[in-house]
């Protein structure tokens, strides 16, 4: 714990006036939800992850007690945490809860930076007035959360975005870690060099060869010295770091970057059409995400991660952007198509929007001969059958490749065939479709209660 003059969960003695600068990060979020909707399993070791591949996505401090961390393939927490319980990914619960942690942030001050879906920087210089010191936010901010959501998050309390992110970290878990301005300097030269931003493995490696392990002594190393080992500008921003010095301010506004989505095969595959199906999934995922935020792509990439582990990436501009499962999907199989699959197979494919602009003021451009107004109204009846019915995910049939002129087929190793035109109705994501591509395949109940 903390003492001194930097102290965990603050002090009515310090000084946090020259620290507005609040970092809310929240504890293990994804697995936190979950013992939200499933208070049994409190005390136990849980993991959020697939069944049996993939890698970790959150866990208990429970399970990471054996050596569970985030990003590890689920088969070695299995095997370091063989009592764990391992529950499936709920993206779109998170996301919920995720909003709901935003607004409350947000009734604290306008001066908000969400970075993450459970993280975000706050400037509360204006809020002083109405709700207190920094400290005192700090802690209101912690009990709304609690009491609202009944979960757990820290908070860092600095002078500068950097500092408090480190605050936050070193308050975790359930805590809050208050830095005064004149003391931001003294709590990183206690650190280890890894605590600074950009210092990874391998620079770690790379400083210690000359006896550099902790943030003073890269303090007290001469820039020129730093510039040799790690570059001109990895010197001079680190240098600057380790002396407390950050210039960022918090932005108001954020924009999504990209918006992704990921699938890992219980068994590798080099199944032409069960990777474009699994795409095809992807693809109205993302679109119905950046429909929900208002946002078009300009962009698609793709991510192939083969048996081998072997990753590659390709990625590509759309012709306009777009917010259309059906033009995502196009360009993501047609980078496939330039992807040789190994006879080993795929473990993992990806499919990500990115280049991201705000709908908002920004011109629609269909295709030549394509009616995108219909295409889009239709998409949007899909988002609204995935709303109220959430286990009936429902894609364009026509894209599976059983229309005219489309196919996503291919062969089992080599490439994959790009698919031609592809406007229609609808199926069910995840199974065989039996519509044709002009007939809408979601259920005439369902039609029914659209209406």
């Amino acid at each position: 714990m903390e003492t001194g003059p930097v102290a965990r969960d603050g002090r009515a003695d310090q000084d946090d006036s020259a620290s507005p600068i609040l970092h809310v990060d929240m504890d293990a979020f994804f697995a936190s939800v979950e013992l939200a909707d499933h208070p049994g399993l409190r005390g136990r070791p849980m993991i959020v992850g697939g069944q049996e591949r993939g890698v970790v996505l959150a866990a208990t401090y429970e399970a990471r007690a054996f050596g569970v961390t985030s990003g590890m393939p689920m088969a070695l927490a299995r095997v370091r945490c063989p009592a764990a319980v391992v529950l499936p990914p709920r993206q779109d619960v998170y996301r919920r809860v995720s909003r709901r942690v935003m607004a409350i942030l947000a009734d604290v001050t306008p001066v908000m930076q969400q970075i993450s879906v459970d993280e975000a920087f706050l400037d509360v210089s204006g809020a002083r007035r109405r709700l207190g010191p920094p400290r005192e936010i700090g802690a209101a901010v912690r009990a709304r959360i609690r009491d609202e959501l009944g979960l757990a998050a820290s908070v860092g309390v600095a002078p500068t975005m950097f500092v408090a992110k480190i605050a936050s970290t070193r308050a975790k878990p359930d805590g809050m870690l208050v830095v005064p301005a004149d003391h931001a300097v003294d709590f990183l030269h206690g650190l280890d060099v890894s605590a600074l931003w950009g210092v990874g493995e391998s620079t770690r490696g790379r400083l210690a060869e000359v006896g550099i392990r902790t943030v003073a002594e890269l303090a007290h190393t001469p820039v020129a010295s730093l510039r040799a080992r790690l570059g001109v500008a990895a010197a001079a921003r680190l240098h600057d770091l380790s002396w407390g010095r950050d210039p960022r301010r918090v932005t108001p506004t954020r924009t999504e970057r990209s918006i992704s989505s990921e699938h890992t095969f219980a068994r590798d595959t080099a199944d032409a059409a069960e990777l474009t199906r699994v795409m095809l999934g992807q693809a109205h995922t993302c679109a119905r995400r950046l429909r929900e935020a208002g946002l078009l792509a300009r962009g698609v990439s793709i991510k192939v991660r083969m048996s081998d582990f072997t990753t590659l990436t390709r990625s590509r501009r759309l012709d306009a952007p777009s917010d259309l499962a059906r033009e995502v999907y196009r360009a993501a199989v047609a980078l496939l198509s330039g992807v040789a699959i190994p006879a080993g197979g795929v473990r993992l494919v990806g499919v990500r929007a990115d280049d991201l602009v705000p709908a908002a003021g920004t011109a629609l451009q269909g295709h030549l001969g394509e009616d995108d107004s219909a295409q889009r109204a239709l998409e949007n009846v899909l988002d609204d059958v995935g709303r109220r019915f959430p286990g009936a995910a429902t894609v364009a049939a026509s894209l599976l490749g059983g229309g005219s002129g489309g196919r996503s087929g291919g062969r089992s190793g080599g490439t994959v065939g790009a698919p031609g035109p592809a406007p229609g109705g609808a199926a069910e994501a995840g199974s065989p479709s039996t519509a044709t591509p002009d007939t809408p395949a979601t259920t005439t109940s369902a039609r029914r209660r659209l209406r």
